[in-house]
């Protein structure tokens, strides 16, 4: 059998810290972390390039403890290392596959990761090895999908896959409102205008400026990555097409 191809050469994938465990929870799920390891591995094994930008809600966020009372730049700083953690045991995921990484960080910590260089980078995508970007942009007061966006934009990437725990872009938040309705596409502005939360709207509207496509999906459907990136009809298309369109028949009753 052959394999399925690509629709797309190179490709920034954001997973957010909740990514890393079981639904709910919090810390790091080895069966989760492996799932995505795999999925990682089979995408690379295709011959498209791979970074992805991970984020760190799963042990701390940083605008939980700004609420709280915590300085917000130093709650940020805190999320940031974070990340580092989940960078890291990515890392040792896919090379236990045999795949062949490079973690870099926005934060200089020399011993665990190397910096964050775009040219670095773009070089090790060429050699085909996984890039992992950890620690955000390195500044407070901006969120990892911020960080995806600017990475995805400075890397030249075809396309940013937000991996999410629902299956796109919903009218409404799926959780509260069951009758709440997938999109299938949605233009940058409605998603700003309608305040869908896809992505933070620093995010939305960098990839708009740049006219970087932004697809959303549920991550923790084994397999997703890879039907994504061969072009299946999965979950929301964030473009500047003309006009959202509702996939007919879908809602988010059953998740």
């Amino acid at each position: 059998m052959s394999s399925p191809e690509p629709r797309y050469k190179r490709v920034l994938l954001k997973i957010s810290g909740e990514g890393f465990c079981t639904q709910g929870g919090s810390g790091i799920d080895h069966d989760q972390l492996l799932s995505i390891a795999r999925q990682s591995r089979d995408i690379n094994r295709l011959g498209v390039q791979l970074a992805i930008v991970v984020g760190g809600g799963n042990f701390v966020r940083g605008d939980a403890l700004a609420r709280h009372g915590m300085g917000r730049a130093t709650a940020d700083y805190m999320g940031m290392l974070a990340t580092v953690l989940n960078a890291l045991a990515l890392m040792d995921a896919l090379e236990s596959l045999d795949v062949v990484t490079r973690v870099q960080t926005a934060i200089h910590m020399a011993d665990v990761a190397e910096p964050y260089i775009r040219r670095r980078a773009l070089r090790h995508l060429e050699k085909g090895r996984v890039v992992i970007l950890a620690a955000g942009t390195g500044n407070p007061y901006f969120t990892t999908d911020t960080a995806a966006a600017l990475r995805a934009t400075e890397l030249g990437a075809d396309v940013l896959l937000k991996a999410t725990k629902v299956d796109g872009v919903y009218s409404a938040d799926p959780r509260k409102n069951p009758s709440a309705t997938l999109y299938r596409q949605i233009t940058y502005m409605n998603c700003l205008e309608q305040n869908l939360r896809a992505m933070d709207g620093t995010a939305i509207a960098l990839c708009r400026e740049n006219k970087l496509p932004i697809l959303v999906f549920n991550l923790f459907v084994p397999g997703n990555v890879q039907r994504v990136i061969c072009g299946e009809p999965i979950g929301t298309l964030i473009s500047e097409g003309e006009t959202p369109t509702p996939r007919s028949g879908s809602s988010a009753e059953g998740l």
